[in-house]
C-alpha cells in the first residue's frame, strides 16, 4: 500500500481471555502504510485463530496501490477473495457439518485527511473527537438485527439463545458483503479498533474516558487495565490510532 502522506502514531495488544484456551484474535498495526486491523475468530468453528490471523497476513501483503479509493478497492477485495478461500465456496460439505474458518474484521485506512473504515462482523471502530466517543461502525449480528427490525430492548434482544451470532463474517458461506465509511480526519482525533471482548467490559463512558488523554501506549494499557478488572472472559485485541 502507498503509505499516508504524515504518519499517525499507534499501538496495538493482544490477550488471552480468562475463559479461552487459546487467543483467537489477530491484529495489524502498520502506521507506515495508513493500515490497521482487527480480527476475531469465530470462537464456535474450527481453527478460528487461523482465520482471523489469515485476515491480518493477506492484509498485510497488499502491494501498494496509486489512490486512497484504489487501497480501499483493493482491501474489499482481498477480503471477499480470502472469504471464499475460507468458507470452501467450491468444495462440498456434508449436511449438518461445520468446518468454516470465519473471522471478523474491521480495517482502518488513513491517507492525510481521509479516513476509511472496513468492516463485517461485531469488531467495532471507535472514533474519540471533541471529548466525544462516537461509534464508527455497526455490529453485524443478531442482536443488533433484532434491535433493529423487531424493535427489541437491548434486554429483550439479548435474551434471544442465539443473539451472539454473527449476520456477516469473512469465511461465512454467503457472499461476503463489507460495510464501508468514510470520512475526513480532524487533528487530534483518536481511533480504537478492538474486539468484543474490549467494548463488552467496558461502558460506552469508560471507553470514552480511556480514550482522553495519553499516548496510543498509554490509552491501550488503561483500557486492558480496565477491562482485566472484571470476569474478562473473552479475548481481548486493541488498536488505538492518533491522526
Amino acid at each position: 500500500m502507498t503509505p499516508p502522506t504524515s504518519p499517525a502514531s499507534s499501538a496495538a495488544r493482544s490477550e488471552r481471555g480468562n475463559a479461552r484456551q487459546r487467543n483467537e484474535d489477530a491484529f495489524l498495526d502498520c502506521p507506515q502504510q495508513g493500515c490497521w486491523v482487527v480480527a476475531d475468530g469465530m470462537g464456535g468453528h474450527r481453527a478460528g485463530h487461523m482465520a482471523s490471523q489469515s485476515v491480518v497476513d493477506s492484509l498485510a501483503a497488499l502491494p501498494a496501490q496509486d489512490t486512497f479509493d484504489q487501497r480501499i478497492e483493493a482491501v474489499r477485495r482481498c477480503l471477499q477473495r480470502l472469504s471464499r478461500r475460507l468458507g470452501g465456496e467450491d468444495r462440498p460439505t456434508a449436511k449438518g457439518s461445520d468446518d468454516t474458518m470465519g473471522s471478523t474484521v474491521v480495517v482502518l485506512l488513513l491517507d492525510g485527511r481521509r479516513a476509511a473504515c472496513i468492516w463485517a462482523g461485531d469488531s467495532r471502530c471507535y472514533l474519540w473527537r471533541s471529548q466525544r466517543l462516537y461509534q464508527l461502525s455497526r455490529d453485524h449480528s443478531l442482536l443488533r438485527q433484532l434491535m433493529d427490525e423487531q424493535r427489541l430492548s437491548l434486554a429483550q434482544a439479548q435474551a434471544h439463545p442465539d443473539s451472539r451470532a454473527l449476520t456477516r463474517a469473512v469465511g461465512a458461506r454467503h457472499p461476503l458483503k463489507l460495510e464501508v465509511l468514510e470520512l475526513s480526519t480532524h487533528p487530534g482525533d483518536v481511533f480504537l479498533l478492538c474486539s468484543d471482548g474490549v467494548y463488552q467490559g467496558l461502558t460506552h463512558v469508560e471507553l470514552g474516558s480511556a480514550l482522553d488523554k495519553g499516548t496510543p501506549q498509554q490509552v491501550v494499557d488503561r483500557l486492558f487495565t480496565a477491562v482485566l478488572q472484571g470476569p474478562a472472559r473473552d479475548d481481548l485485541t486493541a488498536v488505538v490510532v492518533r491522526s
